[in-house]
């Protein structure tokens, strides 16, 4: 079994390493090297401190190693709408449900619960997974913006 909690300020090396490896080795399937190297150059261990000052930040982890990372904060300072960020499983872990246990917590989140509406800036890899959770594409765009990504959302009554 796999734990989840949230994130210490040490954990930042290792869940910026994690997504930085997640993104080298599967999402490079469907982005080039340079939009990879940029992604992992933003989200260093400094940024991740940043996005957690703003979040809540989770990681799994399975014994002392984190294998999974996830957020939820608002949506552009919004009482009403939040978003998910920064979702990532080690690649070694996927299909064991860990993507599932980290939607899941970020949807019992505060955050998720005083929300009409979630977005998630999600990857052309993840957009499928997402959509098993229930998230559809946001005004029906289901082709990547100028950063490469898919805005997908779920709307639920508060």
């Amino acid at each position: 079994m796999y734990d989840i909690r949230l994130m210490r300020d040490a954990d930042a090396p290792a869940v910026s390493a994690l997504i930085c490896h997640t993104l080298r080795t599967v999402n490079i399937r469907d982005y080039d090297e340079a939009y990879i190297e940029r992604d992992c150059a933003a989200l260093d261990p400094d940024a991740i401190l940043r996005r957690a000052a703003y979040t809540h930040f989770y990681v799994v982890c399975d014994g002392e190693r984190i294998i999974g990372c996830g957020a939820i904060g608002p949506y552009w300072g919004s009482e009403t709408e939040s978003s998910l960020f920064t979702i990532f499983v080690d690649p070694a872990y996927h299909g064991q449900g860990i993507g599932r246990m980290i939607i899941g917590t970020l949807e019992a989140d505060a955050y998720f619960l005083r929300a009409s509406r979630i977005e998630i800036p999600a990857s052309i890899t993840a957009q499928g997974f997402y959509r098993k959770m229930g998230y559809t594409y946001k005004n029906g765009v289901t082709e990547p913006d100028e950063e490469g990504l898919l805005r997908m959302e779920k709307h639920r009554t508060i």
